[in-house]
């Protein structure tokens, strides 16, 4: 990630919109630039009535992060023309004059894309400068962006199920983990650590199940049955997690990216099953909505605000947190996805395994 520090605001160029696997302390992690994130109300009230339209797909390579330090600028789209936003907190309006060819408005300054065989992005020419493409996204064709495990996760794996985690003084309520798809069968699962398709390349998960606590779950259930009417559905990446899987997950993280997960000695909000990681639906297609960045993405484009991407899907994030929201769940400030909701306080440290936990009622 960039070490960029300058401060993007919300009010001044996202226009349209509206978990750390951690939400322990950031420490030893690179200073980002800071997106910060409305409240709620204002978030809701943002959010157009209308869903905007797809942008032109010869745009789509060219929308990403371009430059460092003063020439640094996100090209995203809004409303269906181009926009640049600089390091600066300016928005420029772009107005296209060709192939790959754009003025700025009103200076009228020169603003091309030179493109690979595919017609991705890899330079702005912006007046006399020319600005290399950051390539922060996953490849193409992928979904995924990956770290290398430190140790062979299954040696990690045995560590961690012999070890136990802190104790806590409470007093908390007692467990009452429940199966998300038992509440609500139209809540849909995609577990990414039941796979080879997350952060680490890895399983960690035996079974693709999803649990939270009863009143986090049924908060859930009312923001898919809220959403069903717009068309879209809940799709899960992840929910309750045992804690023995945040130590495997620290472990197997190398340490100057330890900020990317939870540290076990404090636990996580997913341990104690309050905290949901997960995105849309479409109802017609059964298809991920597209979102400004990948689920777990290690990368600003995944913060809860960032300006870059489409209107179309900044719209879908904003709709995303604002039925969230609505029901006790508040946004991870640096990942889109992960919401805690809010009796999250109220329970402790979990290590049991989805296999042992009781059936749903």
């Amino acid at each position: 990630m960039s070490a960029r520090t300058a401060r993007v605001a919300l009010a001044a160029i996202l226009l349209a919109a509206a978990c750390a696997r951690t939400t322990a302390t950031t420490s030893g992690r690179p200073a980002p630039r800071r997106y910060p994130v409305v409240p709620a109300a204002a978030a809701a009230s943002a959010l157009p009535t209308s869903i905007p339209a797809p942008p032109p797909e010869r745009w789509l390579g060219l929308l990403g992060e371009y430059g460092d330090g003063p020439l640094w600028r996100i090209v995203a789209e809004q409303d269906g023309h181009l926009q640049l936003v600089d390091s600066a907190l300016h928005v420029t309006r772009l107005v296209e004059r060709g192939d790959a060819r754009f003025v700025t408005e009103p200076a009228g300054e020169r603003a091309d894309f030179e493109r690979d065989a595919t017609g991705h992005g890899t330079a702005l020419l912006l007046g006399s400068a020319r600005l290399p493409r950051n390539e922060i996204e996953p490849r193409a064709g992928t979904n995924q962006l990956r770290i290398k495990p430190l140790r062979p996760v299954d040696e990690l794996r045995a560590e961690a199920l012999a070890a136990a985690p802190p104790a806590e003084a409470g007093p908390f309520k007692p467990n009452d983990l429940v199966e998300l798809v038992k509440l609500d069968s139209t809540i849909r699962l995609e577990i990414r650590y039941a796979t080879t398709n997350n952060f680490l390349g890895t399983r960690f998960y035996d079974e693709p199940r999803a649990f939270m606590q009863r009143p986090a779950a049924e908060a859930v259930v009312r923001a898919n049955r809220a959403l069903r009417p717009l068309g879209y559905g809940l799709l899960i990446h992840d929910a309750y997690r045992p804690w023995y899987v945040t130590k495997m997950f620290w472990d197997a993280t190398p340490p100057d990216t330890r900020w990317l997960v939870a540290d076990p000695a404090q636990g996580s909000r997913h341990n104690r099953g309050a905290a949901v990681d997960l995105t849309l639906y479409d109802l017609a297609t059964g298809r991920p909505i597209e979102m400004p960045s990948t689920y777990d993405e290690s990368t600003e484009r995944a913060y809860a605000d960032y300006p870059g991407g489409t209107s179309r899907q900044r719209w879908h994030r904003a709709l995303l947190r604002r039925v969230m929201e609505a029901e006790g769940f508040r946004v991870n400030p640096q990942e889109w996805w992960h919401f805690d909701h809010d009796t999250w306080r109220s329970y402790g440290i979990n290590n049991v395994p989805f296999d042992k936990i009781p059936p749903t009622h």
